[in-house]
């Protein structure tokens, strides 16, 4: 049966006389008609005209006038199931542009809330164990990690009541913001910071944690230095390679390398600042007093103490690496060296013993990151 085509009006009211006779003289023929659910349904009856012309048990054939009615030209024809398996094809690229616009938008929106997190009103650089500082075909050379992560550590001298120590330092954000040790700066009456390229500034701290042992301190006056690279220390495996760079015995720059030997260890340190300073100002050598296992090492660290969890390596650590940069292959800082033990410090060693014997400790840079916030905002903990 060929379609029958209507001007739009046509047929609006198939009540009365005339629609009444003719529902009756084709009732098998449209109900034999397969239906379009894509389209309206065609009129339930034909022009009485049309009717009186042609015998009621022929089927009725008009011609399409030359000018097609606006709601049939923009349609082509199609069969219910030529309809449906459009339909069903155009669900499906339309479905999966969605599923990925709203994947991206999640990743998207988490990558920028993180970010935020980080930052508050700076520029800390933030990034993951798979992103490298140092181009990928150079991850893992040490001269190129210390070539891109050395300008971002410096060298602290604090000035205390009895003397004076050394440590080290992380530049986090492009105006001055430094990460360090409490333990660095505990009880300091003024602090001084040393670049990379020499330039001296000074530096008022902003915030401490000391059950962290962790200080936040600011450059006076300082722009455009090079921050490192914050990583994430929850991706550290044991048998990693990594970087330190610090000040050790106030030799600035200095670079050792090694692995992570272990993970989570519990050191303990003081939180006393008399401890700090009396520590501190014995020679001046920065050898600050930590337990681990249940021994003490360089001193007693008193009776006031704080225990955090700890990154094991044993890269070369020595006094003056505290607060310095632990480092991924990749470039990204995984952790703040805080402790190191060295046999000299015992009362039973030789000279033969001294320097590192492999065992150094440093904050997870996650930790770092958690505590950032609690620093900027002049917690004094």
């Amino acid at each position: 049966m060929t379609e029958s085509f209507r001007r739009s009006g046509e047929y609006e009211n198939p009540q009365g006389p005339q629609g009444d006779a003719y529902q009756g003289a084709y009732p098998q023929q449209h109900a034999s008609s397969p239906v379009n659910p894509e389209w309206p349904p065609p009129p339930t009856h034909q022009p009485m005209q049309q009717a009186a012309q042609q015998p009621a048990a022929q089927p009725v054939t008009v011609e399409p006038e030359t000018t097609q009615l606006p709601e049939f030209s923009a349609l082509p024809e199609e069969t219910p199931h030529s309809a449906h398996a459009k339909q069903k094809r155009t669900r499906g690229p339309i479905a999966l542009l969605a599923a990925v616009a709203i994947v991206a938008a999640a990743v998207g929106g988490g990558t920028a809330y993180a970010f935020q997190e980080l930052t508050g009103k700076t520029q800390v650089v933030s990034s993951s164990t798979t992103t490298s500082v140092v181009p990928s075909s150079k991850r893992g050379d040490v001269a190129t990690i210390a070539a891109k992560v050395s300008p971002s550590v410096v060298e602290i001298t604090a000035t205390l009541s009895n003397g004076t120590s050394t440590g080290s330092g992380v530049i986090i954000t492009s105006n001055g913001e430094i990460v360090t040790n409490n333990h660095v700066i505990s009880g300091a009456q003024s602090i001084k910071v040393t670049t990379s390229t020499g330039k001296s500034y000074t530096a008022q701290v902003v915030g401490t944690d000391s059950a962290k042992d962790l200080a936040l301190i600011k450059l006076q006056g300082a722009s455009g230095l090079s921050p490192a690279a914050l990583g994430n220390s929850d991706g550290v495996q044991v048998g990693d390679t990594v970087v330190a760079i610090g000040s050790p015995e106030g030799l600035s720059g200095t670079v050792t390398s090694g692995i992570v030997s272990a993970l989570n260890r519990d050191v303990t340190v003081s939180t006393d600042e008399s401890q700090d300073q009396q520590s501190q100002g014995s020679g001046g050598d920065g050898q600050w007093p930590f337990s681990f296992g249940g021994r003490q090492f360089n001193g007693d660290t008193g009776s006031s103490t704080t225990t955090y969890k700890a990154i094991q390596t044993d890269a070369s650590l020595n006094p003056g690496n505290s607060g310095g940069a632990l480092i991924d292959a990749g470039g990204n800082i995984i952790g703040i060296n805080s402790a190191m033990y060295s046999a000299s410090s015992s009362s039973s060693s030789s000279s033969s013993d001294a320097g590192s014997v492999g065992l150094g400790f440093a904050i997870p840079i996650n930790t770092v990151k958690s505590d950032l916030a609690k620093l900027r905002a002049g917690s004094t903990s």
